[in-house]
């Protein structure tokens, strides 16, 4: 043993909980036991530790015995960790040399008193496991800094632009962050919602227009995270703007580059069930309201970099990188459509009607693929 380990001074301090503990638990045996381990110097068993009364034993215990460690084995430290950490604040000692062990929710409420003596052997182990990380333990001090108060949200859909605009409510600068090249997400493409059976875009067009109106929100579309560093209250973000092929500020939203643009490919917002140009706006009430040139099919022809008013076409787009600090970090990032291929006993890829849930919300929307009817895709 170490001189240091030699100078340790352990205080064990074991709680009934009124019963809840100590119906189910052998309290009383585990206290006799403890009594002999090394660098012990005071054991006590009180039905609520948490009391006044026993939290002024504690405090005199910890001067009287000039204790440097305290173990105690009660309830969910989310009650009661901040309580025993001031106390040894305000006895002198250092509160991160206080080991709390749960032996209520975590042994004697989830075993129940049928289980005999094997609660109060567990409860045995969690208390010796405390005592021998009491060793371990040194003093820590809180460390104070300023923080950014920026903030980072990730996924443009109805809860991030929810929490963006809660947010710039209250003083925070906020940088919102989405992957497609509107904000909106997958509630831009249902009709109505549950339980009211509201307009789904009587909902969400206000709030998309709203985010734009805001001056405190950075608004980064067509772009998705690259890493992030730091801790909490400072990161350093990198979030890259893939490319988007068209100025954001020149562009005016005319729409002559989708005109010109020979090439058709499948719309993602409508599932996949119509067809869009290389040069698109995601839906009609798309934020920002410029247009995206899909790279993935545009063949480069320069059509639409010759036929735009506003000479916003960059057909080189590389995208860029830029860097922001922020305080906090909100992950919105959605939800993805359960793939319903899986589920063979129904058919879906085997019978071209069998359609999965997002393909009947653009089905009975006015700017779905077959204009609000709902109409098989077999045959019209």
């Amino acid at each position: 043993m170490s001189a240091e380990a030699e100078d340790t001074r352990i205080g064990i301090y074991l709680c009934g909980c009124g019963g809840n503990i100590s119906d189910v638990i052998d309290v009383e045996s585990i206290r006799e036991t403890v009594k002999g381990w090394d660098n012990v110097v005071n054991v006590r068993y009180d039905n609520y530790l948490c009391s006044k009364p026993s939290q002024d034993i504690i405090f005199r215990d910890i001067k009287d015995y000039k204790l440097t460690r305290v173990v105690v084995a009660s309830c969910s430290p989310r009650m009661h960790l901040s309580t025993f950490k001031g106390l040894l604040e305000r006895a002198g000692l250092n509160p991160y040399l206080l080991e709390f062990v749960n032996i209520r929710e975590q042994c004697s409420w989830v075993h129940g008193p049928e289980t005999g003596d094997e609660a109060t052997d567990k409860a045995f182990s969690l208390v010796r496991s405390g005592y021998e990380r009491s060793f371990q333990l040194e003093p820590l001090q809180a460390l104070v800094e300023e923080v950014s108060r920026e903030v980072l949200v990730l996924g443009g859909g109805i809860a991030g632009i929810t929490a963006s605009l809660e947010l710039e409510e209250q003083g925070f600068k906020v940088h919102l962050v989405e992957n497609l090249p509107s904000i909106g997400g997958q509630m831009a493409k249902l009709t109505k919602v549950f339980p009211t059976l509201d307009c789904a875009q009587c909902i969400l067009t206000p709030r998309i227009a709203e985010v734009g109106t805001r001056r405190n929100i950075n608004l980064f579309t067509n772009s998705e995270l690259g890493k992030v560093e730091g801790r909490p209250g400072n990161y350093t973000a990198e979030v890259f703007m893939k490319p988007r092929g068209v100025d954001l500020q020149k562009c005016h939203g005319c729409g002559v580059c989708s005109k010109v643009c020979p090439v058709s490919c499948p719309d993602e917002f409508n599932e996949g069930r119509s067809l869009r140009k290389a040069a698109y706006i995601p839906f009609p009430q798309a934020m920002p309201f410029v247009y995206t040139i899909d790279f993935d099919h545009c063949t480069r022809c320069g059509r639409c970099l010759e036929s735009c008013p506003s000479n916003a076409i960059n057909i080189n787009d590389e995208g860029e990188s830029v860097t922001i600090d922020v305080g906090s970090i909100v992950v919105a990032t959605g939800y993805k459509e359960f793939q319903a291929e899986k589920l063979k006993e129904y058919g879906f890829g085997v019978y071209p009607d069998v359609i999965p849930m997002l393909e009947l919300e653009r089905l009975t929307s006015l700017f779905g693929p077959s204009n609000g009817k709902v109409v098989k895709f077999s045959d019209g």
